[in-house]
């Protein structure tokens, strides 16, 4: 593994830091299901500290960098041309529920393109990084995409839209039929960034969502694209934050899968 640049360095320290905070809190989720208040607020407040602890680190090394944050909003920064972009908690959901499969993405975003990012499973110690031309890794083990070819062999992640998302009257039933009739599994983990950085280790071959943001995708997207995948919006693949329906995958897959998906798009 190629060394981590100084900007690296620092996203990584400051996920950790923040992954210790969280996972003390997801031990206390259990407890919190049986109240009659619920984890919910809990939850919420854990997020919140998460993000100010990646915050505080960040900002102590990079003082001048911008921020843009999924609780915090957008910060300005004196260098205008540099921003970390956060998640502190992508799957929120299966944390409030106890389920342990959640993560925590950064990308750092240099005149307009992501050049690092990281997504850090902190329960099973996963740390997946990736910088501009020096590869995607796994803790220190360098990832490749999945090499299949072929759809049946295909196992392909999503993202359900849920109770008024537009999305679900406006093509996704359409969508998840076309894709169900032509895989090996469809699975929904409830986890954006964990489901780009699994693309990267070759643990699923392609990904749809509509509807995701900026720090859902920024720490996930370069870990594929270095690791040989590709990454774009159905809507046209040149403005990546804005909205639309994300779809991820091996060269192979990706192509398989616009092609399935173009012809309904949800939203429009």
């Amino acid at each position: 593994m190629p060394l981590p640049s100084a900007n690296l360095n620092i996203m990584i320290r400051a996920a950790r830091a923040a992954a210790r905070s969280l996972v003390r809190d997801f031990n206390e989720v259990e407890q919190l299901q049986v109240s009659v208040k619920g984890p919910g607020d809990f939850v919420s407040r854990a997020d919140q500290a998460a993000e100010k602890i990646i915050v505080t680190e960040l900002q102590r090394a990079r003082p001048d960098y911008g921020f843009l944050l999924e609780e915090g909003g957008t910060i300005e920064g004196a260098s205008r041309h540099n921003r970390f972009i956060v998640d502190p908690l992508d799957g929120t959901s299966n944390f409030l529920h106890g389920h342990p499969h959640w993560a925590i993405s950064i990308g750092l975003e240099q005149h307009g393109e992501v050049t690092a990012g990281l997504v850090y499973d902190p329960i099973k110690d996963e740390m997946f990084t990736a910088e501009k031309g020096k590869g995607t890794y796994l803790n220190e083990r360098r990832l490749r995409v999945s090499r299949r070819k072929e759809m049946n062999e295909a196992m392909v992640a999503c993202g359900l839209p849920v109770l008024n998302w537009k999305a679900r009257e406006k093509g996704f039933s359409q969508q998840m039929e076309k894709v169900a009739d032509e895989v090996a599994g469809l699975r929904r983990n409830g986890a954006a960034a964990l489901d780009l950085a699994w693309i990267a280790a070759g643990r699923f071959e392609a990904f749809w969502e509509y509807g995701l943001k900026p720090w859902d995708l920024a720490g996930g997207l370069i870990l594929v694209r270095e690791a040989g995948g590709r990454v774009g919006r159905l809507e046209g693949d040149d403005e990546m934050w804005e909205p639309g329906t994300i779809v991820a995958g091996n060269p192979d897959i990706y192509d398989k899968m616009r092609h399935l998906l173009e012809p309904v798009t949800p939203g429009l």
